[in-house]
Order: C-alpha cells, then structure tokens, then sequence
C-alpha cells in the first residue's frame, strides 16, 4: 500500500466519524421538545375581545354569534351599512379620531351616482332610506354598542385594525343597517412591536371600552352554567335517594319464610353473592342475610 494511500485513510475515518456525530447531534435535537411559545399580540388581543360573526340569508345580514359588547367612548368614527361593499377606514392617533376623506368621497360619489340613476334602474324612495341606502354614512355616538369582527396586528406598520359592527338591538336601531367601521389604532413608529398587550388594551379602550353589560351578560352564562350544574346535582342526588328508599321498601316488602325453595327465595330475594353447596345443606349468602337449606328447602334464616 502507498504512503499516500495510508495518509488518505485517517482523514477518511476521521471525516466519517464527525459525520456521524453531526448526524446524531441533529437527530436527537430533533428528538428534543419544543420550548413553549409565548402567546403572540394578535393571540392575547383575540383572547380580551371575542369577535363576533356575521352571517346573511334572503332576510339580509344578521348577527350570528355575539362577541364581546364594546362601548364607544369616543366620537367621530364613521360607519356605513354592513351590505356596502366599502368598509370605511378610521384612525385612532395621538387622541384623536378621522375618517378616511377617500373612503367618504367614495361613499358620497357612490351616493350622487346612485341618485342620477335614480327611476332608471330602481323605485326612487319616497324619504331618506338608511337601511337600504348602501352609501348612508352614520356616526357612532359615545355610548353605542359594538362588536369586533376581526383583529389585525401589524407591527410592521404599527398598527392595530378592528373591524367594529354595530349591536342594533343593543342601540335600538329599527329597522338594523349594522353599520360597520375599520378602526385602526395608530402608534408611534417602532413601538407596537415591543408593547405589552396591556398597553394596547389600554390604548384600544380610550375609543372602545368592554361594555358592562358585557360583563353582565358573562357573569349570567356563569351563573346559568352553576344553577344547571346545581340543577343536575340535586336531580342526582333525589334519584339517588329514590333508588335507595325502593330498594328498601323492597327489601322491607321480601319475607323468607320455612320451608321455601331455593327458587322462591331466588325470587325474593335475587341471586345471593354467594352459595356454600354442603350436599343436602345449602347456604345462600346475601349482602345482610344467610339463607340455609337442607334438601332444597329453607330450615334456617340468620
């Protein structure tokens, strides 16, 4: 064998063996369990505020699975029934809120528009129509009732978008548009992405707080969920209490008397927990009783 043939050969084994530990190195990290991750901004913000959903038939939109109710603190957000096709967009910054003026010149284009075709394509209204004019623009009051439909997080761009419909029947809004709005909560450039979710509920609150009726209405669904739970406790325990007092109103009803057979106690009594078989002595063992027969027949009752 050559010199040189010999000096390929350890660096040979050696690469082989360095290979195998990076392998093995790799499997059992792959092998290890994954740290638990801490709960994202956008996961923290979907767990404070349960968004709702909305849902359509050939009655309309409605409301089909409520969320957290939100109250408005603030004015100035500006809405448009839930069938327009623009979700007009509100800014939340440095305590104040406006309106989008591109999404109200779309909207009111889309209104002057609407009324020249007016008799040309639909029944012009007799009145103002806000439930069916799909370009009725509508402001929140400070005190109205909202839900979250969704919740976009975007740290990128610091900021955070909720998407806010109207609770008509918590406004008493006859007949309902659901007016709908994007919130969009705007903070200083940089800092969204270290902020605590604490910090942002708080911002968020200064326009949208949780409803105490919110609360309430938790509050009730606990209740309702314990006095159920209380409900099925107590249909228990009177079930219980029915079986045991049948049980020994029959076993106050069942009498052994001499001379029975093993099949008339049987009956009486059901089939013992235990029998001690003597040849012509039989013993029926039962829970509080010991039954003795002598060729098949009771002699003696303990």
């Amino acid at each position: 064998m050559s010199r040189r043939l010999r000096s390929l050969i350890p660096g040979r084994i050696f690469s082989q063996k360095a290979l195998i530990s990076v392998t093995s190195l790799v499997a059992l990290a792959s092998t290890m369990p994954a740290r638990a991750q801490a709960p994202t901004l956008q996961e923290q913000l979907a767990a404070q505020y349960k968004v709702a959903k909305m849902g359509s038939d050939s009655s309309g939109y409605q409301l089909v699975e409520q969320g957290t109710l939100l109250a408005v603190q603030k004015g100035g957000i500006l809405g448009l029934p839930y069938k327009s096709t623009i979700w007009p967009n509100d800014t939340y910054q440095n305590g104040n809120i406006k309106a989008s003026a591109m999404q109200s010149a779309a909207a009111g284009k889309a209104k002057d528009f609407g009324s020249k075709l007016c008799g040309l394509t639909h029944k012009c209204p007799q009145k103002p129509d806000s439930a069916n004019d799909e370009t009725s623009t509508k402001l929140f009051k400070i005190g109205d009732k909202v839900y979250a439909t969704k919740i976009d997080v975007k740290p990128d761009k610091d900021q955070v978008t909720m998407s806010i419909v109207s609770c008509d029947t918590c406004n008493n809004t006859d007949p309902p548009t659901y007016n709908k709005a994007n919130l969009i909560f705007q903070f200083q450039s940089g800092t969204l992405a270290k902020a605590s979710a604490g910090d942002v509920e708080d911002t968020i609150g200064q326009v949208l707080s949780i409803s105490d009726d919110s609360q309430s209405q938790d509050q009730g669904n606990q209740q309702q969920g314990q006095d159920q739970g209380n409900n099925q406790g107590n249909n228990q325990g009177n079930n219980q209490g029915n079986n045991q007092q049948q049980q020994q109103e029959q076993q106050q009803t069942q009498s052994i008397q001499m001379g029975m057979t093993l099949d008339q106690v049987q009956a009486a009594m059901g089939q013992p927990q235990k029998t001690v078989n003597l040849g012509p002595k039989q013993i029926y063992v039962y829970k509080d009783l010991k039954v003795t027969f002598f060729n098949g027949r009771v002699v003696d009752v303990q």
